[in-house]
């Protein structure tokens, strides 16, 4: 009898110290047998998965929906059958995170599971900083790609204007001025995207522009001073339909926008005839569409498909890097637009890029 009563004393000590822990705990933490049985549960398991005390002894298949994901009672299963502990992040229907850890309850002398300890860490947190984190990773690959890509234009540019300074005679020194104004404007470029780059890295939100109402028209005309000396070197002729003009959006990722295409344009002339590039606006379900269109060499069917991927190319007959129409792709699309091309080989090209308008802008 006496031994008995240590027994008793002993186990009521032991449930003491268990029902202690379960109700100081600050984690959803559940203990559910093996006939999955709810048994104990810690007050956080109360709050967050409403769960009330006349729920205790009732089967778990009976309130499932309080824990608002499917596979709990097929996960805790799975724990009693192998014996193996099972870590899982969940998402919750209320859209809330969790490291899910459910534990195997051992009968060491039995050596047999008899149920489970399932807990619940909230980790919405830190998935979303693990998102932001990765946003921010692709915010930064595209600068470094554009800011790589863009300063190799006004390095040709550079090139080509030194060339033909190389090339003037005596006699042809009345255009001087006017080469020596597109080197000068040519370092301009490279000195302005050079600082493009140490702003976006320092910046608060660093590499992500901030949007601004941007008027079309003058940075189409940034990008044609830009481009003037590759214009005036291919005698290319460029019309203009604008339609639609102001827009919010970053000003540098616009302008790479506009730069990549017009200079595609150029760079891929059907060596026949001189490069007409038109350029067109339009608004259509909320978009502002910017179509850029060439009678330059075209592209064959096969090469449409992939011409977005990074580092494919046109025609490896004209010099590049394959990042261009990438860099364009990525970034229409993290603005919510896209970008579609139409071509037939020996014809030319249109390529329209859709930005998404304001709702004011749209409704005008």
């Amino acid at each position: 009898m006496h031994k008995n009563n240590e027994n008793i004393i002993a186990l009521t000590g032991l449930n003491e110290e268990l029902e202690n822990y379960f109700q100081n705990t600050i984690i959803p933490q559940l203990f559910v047998d093996a006939n999955l049985i709810l048994r104990k549960f810690t007050p956080p398991a109360m709050r967050q998965f409403k769960l009330k005390k006349e729920y205790v002894g009732r089967s778990l298949t009976e309130i499932k929906e309080n824990f608002r994901f499917p596979t709990i009672i097929d996960n805790i299963n799975m724990v009693i059958a192998t014996g193996e502990i099972l870590e899982k992040e969940i998402q919750t229907t209320d859209l809330r995170w969790y490291q899910m850890n459910i534990l195997p309850y051992l009968l060491r002398k039995e050596n047999k599971t008899n149920g489970v300890i399932i807990t619940f860490v909230d980790i919405t947190s830190r998935i979303k900083d693990l998102k932001e984190q990765e946003k921010l990773i692709a915010e930064h690959e595209l600068l470094l790609d554009t800011i790589a890509h863009d300063i190799k234009n006004p390095l040709t540019a550079l090139a080509i204007g030194i060339g033909l300074l190389k090339k003037v005679q005596e006699k042809g020194m009345e255009r001087f001025p006017s080469l020596l104004e597109n080197v000068e404007s040519s370092l301009t470029k490279m000195k302005m995207i050079i600082n493009d780059l140490v702003q976006s890295r320092w910046h608060e939100h660093r590499y992500q522009a901030e949007e601004e109402i941007l008027d079309l028209q003058n940075i189409l005309e940034d990008v044609k001073l830009t481009l003037a000396p590759q214009i005036n070197e291919s005698n290319a002729s460029i019309t203009q339909h604008i339609s639609v003009s102001e827009i919010t959006f970053a000003r540098r990722k616009l302008r790479s926008i506009i730069y990549n295409l017009v200079n595609n344009a150029i760079k891929y002339r059907a060596p026949d005839r001189l490069p007409e590039i038109h350029i067109e606006t339009y608004s259509e379900n909320g978009f502002m569409v910017i179509s850029i269109a060439d009678n330059g060499i075209g592209i064959d069917s096969e090469k449409l498909r992939t011409i977005f991927e990074k580092f494919q190319r046109i025609t490896t007959s004209v010099e590049g890097n394959g990042v261009g129409l990438y860099l364009v792709k990525q970034i229409l699309e993290t603005s919510g637009g896209k970008i579609i091309v139409d071509s037939m080989p020996g014809k030319g090209s249109t390529f329209k890029a859709f930005l998404k308008l304001d709702v004011s802008i749209c409704s005008e």
